[in-house]
């Protein structure tokens, strides 16, 4: 487009892509001014086990992208759930808010609750807060609670900030457990909650921008910065009602179910 001078400043044509743009004012292309970028939004998907993290399974297996609603703007998964593994997946439609979500660097915590079988300690858990190497691979700190037994299983709560492939069952693993179920039941400040299996929640504008001004502040704010709100994913709207909402644990009514 560049080579054909179809993209301009101020009406005059561009001639080479090593050309930096402070704004979008004055930009055209064949002559129309071009939009400023709608803003990022943020879905929480209630994640069923047995769907593929990816756009297309070359196996012909079922994907997020199968269950989700056909009215649905054009999103990307922010980091994955491997195919057995349920629970929150936030989906965007901006990648710069993807990578700031993945970054360890920035710390955004997981939370998770797993069901295995096995013996395992309080003690053995709360070894994981050091981190712990698997196989040459490092992995970061792990806060790790015995939730309780039933049975021969155990219900494991973990929280961490790293995120790595399949990293929750690889460090139980290492413990010797064989993990049967694992739900995320939180990212960051979102959380599952009571979002039925296969639904869809949006956080609202307002929401996303406070949390995101949290994220560029982390880095640079002793002890990580404010603590942004926990916001609880609402149940979906009715058919003609609005797309369902995250809300403050002290906010206001869930929005109406949506099929």
């Amino acid at each position: 487009m560049i080579e054909a001078r179809r993209i301009a400043i101020d009406g005059k044509a561009i001639e080479t892509p090593a050309t930096v743009l402070t704004s979008l004012h004055g930009v055209t292309v064949d002559g129309r001014p071009v939009q400023a970028p709608a803003p990022a939004r943020l879905f929480l998907f209630h994640k069923p086990a047995g769907l593929l993290t990816t756009e297309r399974d070359p196996k012909g297996r079922p994907t997020i992208y199968d269950k989700l609603p056909s009215d649905m703007p054009r999103v990307v998964p922010v980091g994955r759930l491997d195919l057995n593994t349920e629970g929150l997946l936030l989906l965007t439609t901006d990648g710069e808010l993807k990578r700031q979500l993945e970054l360890p660097s920035v710390g955004v915590e997981r939370s998770y609750r797993a069901r295995a079988f096995g013996n395992v300690t309080q003690a053995q858990l709360e070894s994981l807060i050091d981190g712990v190497e698997i196989e040459g691979v490092r992995y970061g700190s792990i806060d790790a609670n015995l939730e309780r037994r039933t049975g021969a299983n155990v219900w494991i709560e973990m929280r961490l900030k790293e995120g790595k492939n399949r990293e929750v069952r690889r460090v139980l693993e290492f413990l010797g457990l064989q993990v049967s179920r694992l739900i995320r039941t939180a990212y960051g400040p979102f959380i599952l909650d009571d979002l039925p299996v296969g639904e869809v929640g949006e956080v609202r504008q307002h929401d996303l921008v406070a949390f995101r001004k949290t994220l560029k502040a982390a880095p640079h704010t002793p002890g990580g910065g404010a603590k942004p709100p926990t916001l609880r994913p609402a149940a979906p709207a009715a058919p003609g009602g609005r797309r369902g909402r995250p809300r403050h644990r002290s906010g206001p009514a869930p929005a109406k179910p949506r099929s």
